[in-house]
Parts: C-alpha cells; structure tokens; sequence
C-alpha cells in the first residue's frame, strides 16, 4: 500500500472563478454543516439539501449566508453543481445514491463523505450515469475539531485529471493534510486506526455506566492517562452514535479488529484472575515489544504524551494534599490494544499520515504505559496482585468489550443505538459532555503542535545523519 500525504499548495487552477462552480452537499449534519461554510467562506458557491422536513429550518438557519443556496432535495442538488458530495450515513448510502444519483448534472464529480468507502464506492458505480467522474473524500476527524493540518483522504476513483484538480483545490480550503488513499485502502487504514479505537471508549463507557461510576468523582481515575480514557470517552458519547456504527459494521476488517480485541480483552482478564503471572506478562510484553520494540520506526522520539499534557487537560478535580496516591492500575483496555495490534500483525505507526486526532491520543497513551518500564511493572503487578479497585471495573469492561463486539458481528445498527444512547443518556443528566468537547478540543490542539515538532527533530536529527529530507511531501510505503 502507498500514500503521499502533502499540504495543499495554491496553482495555476486557483485563478478560476470560483462563483462559476457550484459545490452540492446532501446531508446537512454536523460534518455537510462543517463543508458547506468552509467551502461557502472560500468563494465557492454551495446548494445544500437535507431531509424533506428539514428544508424549512434550514432555509432559515442560512438565509444570511448568499454562498449557500438550500434546496428542496437532492434532485435539485445534484442537477445545478459541478462536485456533489453525499454527506450521510453510510448505512443509508445505498439507498440516497440510488434516489438522487440518476438525477446527476452532465460530466459531474461526485463524492461521499462517509467513513466506510466499500458500500458508497458500490453504490456510485451502480447508480451515477457514466459521464459523472467520481472523487471521494473522508476528513479524519470530528465537527468540532479545527481541520487545520488533519489529515483529508482524497480518493481519485474515476476523474480526469482537470477534474481530480477541481476537486483538491475545492477541498484545500480546509487546511488539512492531504492523503492519497484508493478506497480500500482507506478502508483498511480506518479500520486499523479506529474501529478498535472507537470500540475501547465505548466498552469504557459502558463498563463506567454499569457499575453506576462517574469516574471524574473517583479518585483511583484522577490522573495520568486515565485524562485521556475519561476525556476521549466523553468525547465519543458527545457525538452521533452512526459516527462510529457505519466504520465498524459495514467494514470487514473493522469487524475482525474488534473481534479480536474482545477476545484480547477476554484472555487477558482471564489470566489476571488465575494469576497466571508467567503467561500473562509473556504475552503482554511480547506484545509490547512488537508495537514499541528498538526496532520500531518511533522508539527513538520522545513520548508522545508527558506529565505536563496528562495533568493539563484532567476532567476532574486536584486531590486534596492529604488525599491517598491513586492505586496503580491494570490498563486492561491499554494492554489488550496493544495485545490485538500484535495478533492482527498491525504496526500501527505506519498508518500514522492518516490517523485520526482520537488514534493519536489512544496510541499516545499506549506509548506512555509500555515505554516506560516501571510503569508497566506497576500495571502488571496491579492486574495480578489481590486488590480487587480495579478486578471490578476490569470485569464490566470485558463483558463491555464483548458486547459491543457481539452487535457489530451481528451488523445490528439498532442495537448499536440503543446501546451507545443509553450510556449517552447516562453520562449527559450530569451535564459535562460540552465539557469534555472543549477540553478534548484543547488537547488535540497540543497534541497536533507536539507531533509536529516531534517529526520535526527526528527529521533534523534524520538530515544530519545524511538519512533524511524535507517534511513538506512524504511518501510512505507500507507491506
């Protein structure tokens, strides 16, 4: 697999009229709301639709911006612009194509925003005219977060090149980093860098809301990483729960990655309560040496996360001096992380150009726990020693775990529904799920100025050793 990832630099196509090209978005949810003002505020024209009952609010919602036309539906929509983008869920992909694709101007481009590109790659093919050319994208990241230098997969599936311009030049109005994936390939980078992301937070929160916990009020959750379990947790349930169903159903290898954490999960757990010491840290720090090892492209860097960051951005309140020191804890979802990375043989450094701001943080923390040696001794002794603080918290995560893993085998979006909304409805009666948004939305900024001077010292430290060039464009080639 190859991909070129590079920030967007103005050219000769940027001389164009941009009032004469009209951009159509169907599907004004959170991320169509997020493109239609950043390609409006760019110059561009937009017409946007949603669902029938929706035209009314939206009408009114953009009567002051002239760069926004909203109309009935998609008929209209696809008729009067030049790059339509379908916006919606990715379950309901087939089924808006198949409505409004027919209806698609002469020679247009047409692309999806959805997080799964199999079934909206299937339906383009199936139900756009042959004239239409067909470039696809996927900002790797949420509504709320800034888009400057995230990563943007742009996927040129059957364009000219004129029209594959078009397109990149609409698109560079976000800042974003781009990156050149085929649709498969984007499928398996996501699935390697969210779907089992995505699945510890949400057996996080579950294991939470059934043992009744709040843990911003526990102190044994008031420190360390454990700011970024509950932050990125919280951050999760403050979204949409076909966010996170879409990737996680309709991808195969999603599928199989979740699977396989359940079961990391489950074996683990398992060993921790026969305190089988001998077996249980073989594996874990095999796995660790897999994915963190001397031998890893990132072993050399500093931490992605440090004290200052961790105890920066904490969602609960300072102990009181008196207050006892947090207990050491197991990290079952950290450990079984890595774990499942080793069994699925997935370096998940290499998917680093295209990963999410959610991976970055889970990987970060990851790093934290394993580099550092007497803070993994710690957690091992914690997952094998009698103290039963964290055995009961571990216990609810792994029926969690299995559970989630259970619904997406089962490609049961409802149940994914209800599940997901009734932790929701939990954590929202104490009404901190903004909260978690904003401080989230500050750590990503951190963490995204971190990494760039992280890359830019191994880079400095590359050229001066003869191996290394310059930052702006690479090209990375992956087994």
């Amino acid at each position: 697999m190859s991909k070129i990832a590079e920030f967007p630099t103005m050219s000769k196509a940027s001389t164009r009229d941009r009032s004469a090209i009209s951009v159509g978005i169907i599907g004004m949810g959170d991320m169509g709301k997020v493109y239609a003002r950043r390609i409006s505020e760019a110059g561009w024209k937009v017409n946007a639709c949603d669902r029938d009952d929706k035209y009314e609010a939206l009408k009114e919602e953009y009567k002051e911006l002239p760069n926004i036309t909203i109309l009935r539906n998609g008929h209209y929509v696809s008729r009067a612009s030049d790059y339509i983008m379908y916006s919606v869920e990715a379950e309901n992909i087939e089924k808006v194509v198949a409505a409004y694709g027919p209806s698609t101007k002469l020679g247009a481009i047409v692309g999806g925003q959805t997080s799964c590109k199999a079934p909206e790659i299937a339906a383009f093919e199936k139900h756009l005219p042959e004239d239409v050319e067909i470039v696809s994208c996927h900002s790797l990241h949420g509504p709320t977060v800034d888009p400057s230098g995230q990563p943007l997969v742009i996927i040129k599936h059957r364009s000219s090149e004129e029209s594959f311009e078009l397109a990149k030049e609409i698109l560079s109005c976000f800042g974003s980093k781009f990156v050149y994936l085929s649709a498969a390939e984007h499928d398996r980078v996501t699935a390697d860098t969210q779907a089992v992301t995505h699945a510890a937070f949400l057996s996080m929160g579950s294991a939470w809301h059934a043992n009744d916990q709040f843990p911003w009020e526990t102190p044994r959750w008031s420190s360390g990483i454990e700011n970024v379990k509950i932050n990125v947790t919280l951050r999760i349930y403050s979204n949409k729960w076909h966010v996170y169903a879409g990737l996680a159903i309709l991808n195969p290898s999603a599928r199989s990655q979740i699977k396989q954490y359940a079961n990391s999960v489950t074996d683990l757990f398992k060993l921790m309560i026969s305190a089988n010491r001998t077996e249980f840290e073989r594996r874990v720090r095999t796995a660790g040496e897999f994915v963190f090892g001397k031998h890893t492209p990132n072993n050399h860097m500093e931490l992605l996360l440090c004290d200052e960051i961790l105890e920066k951005y904490s969602f609960s309140s300072p102990l009181p001096l008196n207050a006892e020191i947090p207990k050491p804890n197991s990290h079952l979802s950290l450990l079984a992380m890595v774990d499942s990375w080793h069994q699925c043989r997935i370096q998940p450094y290499d998917h680093i150009l295209c990963s999410t701001p959610l991976f970055r943080l889970w990987l970060g923390a990851a790093e934290y726990l394993f580099r550092q040696p007497h803070l993994l001794d710690a957690c091992i002794n914690a997952a094998l020693g009698k103290d039963s603080a964290f055995k009961e918290d571990d216990l609810e995560f792994t029926f969690a775990a299995r559970a989630w893993s259970e619904i997406v085998d089962g490609g049961q979006f409802e149940m994914y529904k209800r599940r997901f909304e009734k932790t929701q409805m939990y954590f929202e009666k104490m009404g901190r799920l903004q909260e978690a948004v904003n401080i989230g939305n500050r750590m990503i900024k951190t963490i995204l100025q971190r990494t760039k001077e992280l890359e830019a010292a191994a880079s400095a430290k590359g050229a001066g050793n003869g191996a290394g060039e310059g930052t702006r464009r690479e090209d990375v080639r992956e087994g």
